[in-house]
């Protein structure tokens, strides 16, 4: 079963004849373990597509499905709950709450939804663990450089085990080597069974999927192989 569908999706804004049509007929599906990279110029309807994939926006028309759950036919509680355990979102600017440590931004979605507090603490210091994140979990957002609190920002997507990461230009206020750095994690998450949305402007890191939909005034107007780069030599050359 794929982790996400979109079915003849639309999604316009205001009314005729001045209204905006920011997706048209978008069709798609991303398996567990896929990183699919959606490209296009500004204003094409990239960040909607995320938004709607996500659960964040009602689409105009079509249908969305989020791990065999059906988004229109959800009420607002059951959705809710859906996004917070299955769907993780990632963005440009990292949210970090500036006054919790790395371990602490990263355990409160799981005292949100219930955890007790000592125990998610354990489980944010242990995925912190697992991606070479140790070093900070200890330090306020402001102690830590972008491309640390980017990563950080990253685990605290899929704390819990969530199933799909939207991630919306996370690397754009990155240098080259933190953009890198992030990228990989992005993709170990997918070799770990995580199926992740990346848009993105840099094939550079487009490079990094295993497909790139290009988006044009709303519309998906090609699909394609990864563009040949260096990272994806040296992913495969690792496989």
């Amino acid at each position: 079963m794929p982790v996400l569908t979109l079915e003849r999706v639309g999604q316009q804004y205001g009314s005729p004849p001045r209204h905006v049509v920011a997706l048209d007929d978008v069709s798609l599906r991303v398996e567990g373990g896929e990183l699919l990279a959606i490209m296009g110029p500004s204003g094409s309807g990239k960040s909607t597509l995320l938004h709607v994939a996500g659960g964040l926006e009602r689409p105009t028309s079509g249908r969305v499905v989020l791990s065999g759950h059906d988004v229109g036919s959800l009420g607002q509680a059951e959705l809710s709950l859906v996004l917070r355990r299955r769907v993780g979102f990632v963005f440009q600017a990292v949210n970090l709450l500036a006054s919790l440590t790395a371990a602490e931004n990263v355990s409160l979605p799981l005292e949100l939804d219930g955890m007790r507090p000592r125990s998610a603490m354990a489980s944010a210091r242990d995925l912190l663990s697992t991606l070479g994140l140790s070093e900070v979990a200890d330090r306020l957002p402001g102690q830590m450089s972008g491309g640390q609190q980017q990563r950080v920002a990253i685990a605290r997507a899929l704390i819990g085990g969530r199933s799909l990461l939207l991630a919306d230009e996370p690397t754009g206020s990155l240098d080259s080597r933190s953009g890198e750095a992030v990228m990989r994690l992005l993709r170990e998450q997918c070799d770990g069974g995580c199926a992740v949305v990346l848009v993105t402007h840099d094939s550079r890191h487009a490079a990094w999927a295993d497909r790139v939909l290009y988006l044009r005034d709303g519309r998906l107007v090609d699909e394609l192989g990864p563009p040949a780069g260096p990272e994806r030599l040296l992913r495969r050359a690792r496989v």
